[in-house]
């Protein structure tokens, strides 16, 4: 009896666990991309034992695919040679790793997956304990199935109320972050719930889960309900009669409180996840780039609120506008639903899918005194090109809402045809 994550832990233990315990435990997946899984390989061939499970490994190309150097398309090819020489089942190339990773049904309620990824705490969102760890982790689990972990201590996010118009769950996620601070979670789960969560969709769920990295939290977790079966039973191919794990007689470090509905739209400023401001004391900042992508923000809720604004519009002409859809699916929806050809002729660049310019490789690299205002997760220096570059967060609504104007602005303005 306890938190979320002891009630998960207990149920993979076979026993009652709590905070503070180191356990072994089996995993169900075991995920890594084309940036983590070169390093695993070595670890494996350094290890020199056979693979436990095939079926629990699943590996991605996607953050930098297709390669735009040398040195990645020389990754993609040890790791395609790897896939075929283990002959391994589960190898994608179709988008963001934890999208597909959700897609194709690999995330199940009660789940326990790592992945070589510092955003695998977005599996929370369907009640799965998900957790990025190193690319030496991920070839030891290759080799026994197992993973150990420290219980943690879990601190609650209730939110409640109903969020006013032009505020959404990314805007709620990056107030969260300004409170708490980067280092707020360390090593924490952080459980989100509440009337507010209770009444989202699951796209609006998953940003929480996946920004509970950027508060230092070693899981985010959302308890399953009936949103998340329906989710389970028509956008993924997996099949099962899951439990609905809840916490069940919880201690909690920490209970944090908010009321969405005294939010307004919030962005976080460069530098810092945590340095976070209402948006109207950014509004008028000139921005050259404005990116909606990535795990946090590019699911086909998240283009179709940018078509909505965007629609019978032209983008500032001296801004670039990159859309990069999260998956395949979510691409082949979006065009066939005729958003893309919304965002084209609004002057938008539409990227293949993937983590595109989210980490500076390719898509969309910032030159040095440059701003962008991005739907991403984190805005580290450096991250998306130069060091003298600057970068802004805030949800796709106000990123439509500043690509039209050049500069940050404010999307309640235009919700009138967003929704």
């Amino acid at each position: 009896m306890g938190t979320l994550i002891e009630e998960i832990f207990s149920r993979r233990a076979g026993r009652p666990v709590q905070a503070g315990e180191i356990l072994l435990l089996d995993v169900d997946y075991i995920m890594s991309h084309d940036n983590t899984t070169p390093l695993a390989i070595k670890a494996f061939r350094d290890i020199g034992k056979p693979i436990h499970d095939k079926n629990r490994i699943v590996l991605h190309l996607d953050h930098a695919y297709p390669a735009p150097n040398v040195l990645a398309a020389e990754n993609h090819r040890k790791i395609i040679d790897f896939v075929k020489e283990q002959e391994l089942p589960h190898f994608h190339h179709q988008g963001v790793c934890h999208q597909v990773m959700l897609e194709e049904g690999y995330i199940t309620p009660g789940a326990i997956v790592i992945g070589a990824d510092s955003h695998s705490n977005t599996y929370g969102a369907m009640g799965a304990f998900g957790a990025g760890l190193g690319s030496t982790e991920i070839a030891v689990a290759w080799v026994t199935g197992k993973c150990w972990f420290k219980v943690p201590e879990t601190i609650r996010i209730g939110l409640t109320g109903k969020a006013q118009s032009g505020v959404y769950a990314k805007d709620v996620m990056i107030y969260i972050a300004g409170l708490m601070g980067m280092d707020g979670g360390t090593y924490r789960s952080v459980e989100f719930g509440g009337e507010y969560i209770e009444n989202l969709p699951m796209h609006e769920r998953i940003v929480f889960p996946n920004m509970s990295t950027e508060i230092g939290a070693k899981c985010g977790l959302i308890a399953a309900d009936e949103v998340t079966l329906e989710y389970l039973r028509t956008q993924t191919p997996a099949q099962g009669n899951y439990e609905m794990i809840r916490p069940v007689n919880p201690r909690y470090e920490r209970v944090i409180q908010i009321d969405v509905s005294k939010l307004t739209p919030q962005v976080s400023c460069h530098p810092d996840v945590d340095h976070v401001k209402p948006l109207e004391e950014v509004v008028g900042l000139d921005v050259h780039e404005v990116y909606i992508g990535t795990c946090t923000n590019a699911r086909y809720e998240d283009i179709e609120i940018v078509a909505n604004m965007l629609k019978g519009k032209k983008v500032n002409p001296f801004t670039r506008v990159i859309v990069t859809p999260a998956s395949e699916r979510i691409y082949k929806k979006a065009m066939k639903n005729g958003l893309i050809e919304i965002l084209m002729e609004a002057g938008c660049t539409v990227t293949g899918t993937g983590c595109g310019a989210c980490i500076g490789r390719h898509g969309g690299i910032l030159a040095a005194g440059e701003r962008a205002l991005t739907t991403m997760n984190r805005n580290f220096i450096g991250r998306m090109g130069s060091p003298l570059a600057e970068i802004y967060l805030a949800s796709p609504a106000t990123a439509a809402a500043t690509a039209l104007a050049g500069k940050i602005a404010d999307p309640r303005n235009l919700m009138q045809n967003a929704e």
